[in-house]
């Protein structure tokens, strides 16, 4: 029966009752009190209880009351007063409350405070052996814990414990139990640091693929053969695949006859084909989209389609290739007044971007190259270019070294837009459902710096590209209506054009704008969470290669001096930093040179702090 002063419990701690009317109210060890229901609460003795300090939790060699247990009463159910007075001696609020502690532990007895059952020895054996694994355990991690804070963990012994943390610095999880009972703040920089500081990871560890779900190993899915189909032979035709010389995914190629003097002439651009074999709705297609892109990382690449497809559809690696060619007319002024698409098979030439700069095989398509680039700057396009390096790694060995500047590689580039450009008016003349790229228009300052400066000034002023099915300008480019035809073996949208392009080819139903959108929508998530792994990966392995060379000195170029930091570009690492503008760089024009000593780097916030000298 309920009384004043009785013992209960509620949420299984102790309570005692301190008034009865409508609901119950129960005072709780701690001194708060609360208002219950009487089904809220459990009996466990009519009291009267003074305070918490008088209950028990031990006092008896349990054990051996569970074999006392088991020897007298057998299979029989036991009162919460039957084992009281046999453990204890009496059934008073205490031994009450050791009796329900009992049973909250669950190793020797099981049921409920009105039929309690001594546990079989075989269960008992097992609950006992658990128990000590888990006190043992809450040991050995309260040691854990300890050397987290210290910095310093047991490789071997630590290495169960600390998965939680690793996985909050890799973007697998967004809590950390270990971090919060370290009192670390649980972000995945701070878990970077901790991993860092223990050890547990090198420096050169990149976690930033990972946490942006980028599998860094390449698709596998199977790609057929080429089917069997009617292609134009233009074998006897010159085409050049030109890249950088440690590229091994050539995708596009091209050839350029010019018009005599007149200006405009006939440019071919061919492109790998995957989607004669990789189709809408395919398993190479689904694991395709799902990447996005091929993820090029100095630590190695993580191809969007298995590189066993290279040997069917990438350009120059046998005689001849099929491709789908983009046979483009250009007018005098050098703008597109005829595009054919068709199925071919190509004769390629591979060459390096120095070895195009000086071929006279090439010499048309760097004049087209050169004008088209005219062209865009009088339509308005924004020309912004940075000097780029290349990273490679061999083990935990960084190596950075800038890129030349070469002709040839502007030129290719013009003929990939000059293909964008003629492939989506080509669409959209036979109003087929495409994947179209639009960029609004920027805010423009009154006064565009020249050099790096500028193109500094103008980048801050880009608004984001957009991927859609309906045409539109795209402002940084010039353009007035683009799309990306060029790279199908490395980014899905440019496949996704080649899956439509090949349907209306074929006479077969392509995708229409609401199935398209979809699958640009997926494409287009894959693809800024690279971009953005891209960014952190190169930034990180710029980090690994500055650890060991702390106050050097880097020549670097003003791009900004307004506000609390002036913007400096370092060239050498292809890296932008900033710095407290200070009294040294007042006289100092944009685009000046300024040296720059390098004063610390942390690898988990990804950043690494100079000094103007």
């Amino acid at each position: 029966m309920l009384k004043l002063y009785c013992l209960c419990a509620y949420k299984k701690k102790p309570a005692i009752v301190t008034a009865i009317d409508d609901k119950i109210t129960i005072r709780l060890d701690g001194g708060e009190q609360a208002r219950v229901r009487i089904k809220d609460i459990e009996l466990l003795h009519e009291g009267p209880v003074a305070g918490f300090d008088e209950l028990l939790n031990g006092g008896a060699d349990i054990r051996e009351v569970w074999e006392l247990c088991v020897d007298e009463y057998g299979e029989k159910n036991l009162t919460m007063r039957e084992l009281a007075e046999l453990a204890w001696g009496a059934f008073t609020p205490a031994s009450a409350w050791a009796v329900y502690a009992l049973l909250l532990d669950g190793v020797y007895f099981s049921g409920a405070i009105t039929a309690i059952k001594p546990r079989p020895a075989s269960e008992v054996d097992a609950a006992e052996q658990k128990k000590t694994e888990k006190q043992l355990d809450l040991v050995n991690r309260a040691a854990y814990i300890g050397r987290l804070r210290a910095g310093k963990i047991e490789p071997e012994a630590d290495a169960q414990y600390i998965q939680d943390v690793a996985a909050l610095a890799l973007g697998k999880a967004v809590k950390s139990r270990s971090l919060r009972e370290a009192g670390i703040e649980e972000t995945p920089e701070a878990a970077h640091s901790v991993l860092l500081k223990t050890g547990y990871w090198k420096p050169s560890f990149n976690p930033h693929p990972y946490r942006y779900g980028i599998a860094m190993t390449s698709a596998c899915v199977p790609v057929p053969p080429p089917p069997s189909e009617d292609r134009a032979d233009l074998t006897a035709l010159p085409a050049f695949a030109i890249d950088n010389e440690w590229s091994d995914d050539p995708d596009d190629a091209v050839f350029f006859e010019p018009s005599g003097d007149r200006g405009g002439g006939t440019l071919y651009v061919h492109v790998a084909d995957p989607a004669a074999s990789i189709r809408h709705g395919t398993e190479a297609d689904s694991e395709a989209l799902g990447r996005g892109v091929t993820f090029y990382a100095p630590e190695g690449v993580s191809r969007m389609i298995t590189p066993d497809a290279f040997q069917y559809y990438a350009l120059g690696l046998h005689e001849t290739s099929p491709a789908l060619t983009f046979k483009i007319t250009l007018n005098a002024d050098y703008s597109i007044a005829d595009t054919e698409i068709f199925r071919s098979r190509v004769r390629v030439t591979r060459l390096t971007y120095e070895e195009a700069d000086n071929d006279e095989r090439i010499a048309p398509v760097l004049i087209l190259g050169s004008c088209n680039i005219e062209k865009r700057l009088d339509m308005g396009a924004s020309l912004i270019e940075f000097p780029e390096v290349r990273i490679t790694v061999e083990g935990d060995k960084v190596d950075i070294t800038p890129q030349k500047e070469r002709k040839s590689a502007a030129a290719v580039r013009e003929c990939m837009l000059l293909a964008g450009e003629a492939a989506a008016r080509w669409a959209q003349t036979r109003k087929l459902p495409f994947p179209y790229i639009t960029q609004e228009t920027g805010d423009i300052p009154n006064t565009v710096y020249e050099g790096l400066a500028g193109s500094y000034q103008l980048r801050r002023c880009m608004r984001p590209r957009g991927l859609s099915t309906k045409p539109g300008l795209h402002w940084g480019l010039g353009l007035d209506i683009y799309s990306q035809v060029t790279s199908p073996l490395r980014r899905y949208t440019d496949l996704l054009a080649h899956q439509q392009i090949r349907a209306l080819l074929g006479g077969e139903p392509p995708l229409d704008e609401d199935a398209l959108l979809l699958k640009l929508g997926a494409a287009d998530r894959a693809t800024v969470a690279a971009a953005r792994a891209d960014r952190a990966t190169n930034q990180h392995w710029k980090l690994v290669y500055l650890l060991d060379k702390p106050e050097s000195v880097w020549d670097a170029i003003l791009l900004e001096k307004t506000g609390p930091r002036a913007a400096l570009f370092i060239p050498a690492l292809g890296m932008e930093t900033s710095c407290a503008p200070g009294r040294n760089i007042k006289d100092i024009p944009l685009n000046g040179d300024v040296k720059l000593r390098l004063k610390s780097v942390n690898i988990a916030e990804s950043q690494a702090n100079f000094a103007i000298c």
